[in-house]
């Protein structure tokens, strides 16, 4: 074989990955530190430290879409930016009681879940 040859079919042989939508990086995201938040309540006497950090993870990942929707140049509708910005204050609000062991994380997992529908368009589904 040539090196020609071999550098074409390396290249050709290779399938590229999809090009990811920003609602599906969002959407897998969210899927990832939903499903780190599950995982670090179920270990959280084993690991405090644990569920703090994957506490500070998901409120992060608020605190930044909280930033978007503040943005007078989103195009989202008013009315759905400002119930995502008050679940980031929720969000904020409940992961501090949780750390004052007064809550679980179930709500936000219940939380991050129903925005994961929308991101996928069923946001009417169960």
């Amino acid at each position: 074989m040539t090196a020609h040859f071999t550098a074409a079919r390396s290249v050709y042989a290779r399938p590229e990955a999809p090009q990811k939508t920003p609602r599906s990086l969002e959407y897998d995201l969210l899927a990832r530190i939903t499903q780190r938040l599950s995982l670090a309540w179920a270990a959280r006497k084993e690991s405090y430290p644990g569920l703090v950090a994957a506490l500070d993870e998901n409120l992060r990942l608020w605190s930044t879409l909280a930033s978007d929707v503040s943005d007078p140049a989103n195009s989202l509708p008013a009315k759905l930016r400002a119930q995502l910005f008050y679940l980031y204050e929720f969000t904020s609000l409940h992961s501090r009681a949780i750390r004052e062991d007064k809550g679980s994380v179930e709500v936000l997992v219940d939380i991050n879940t129903a925005v994961m529908r929308g991101l996928r368009g069923d946001g009417g589904a169960p």
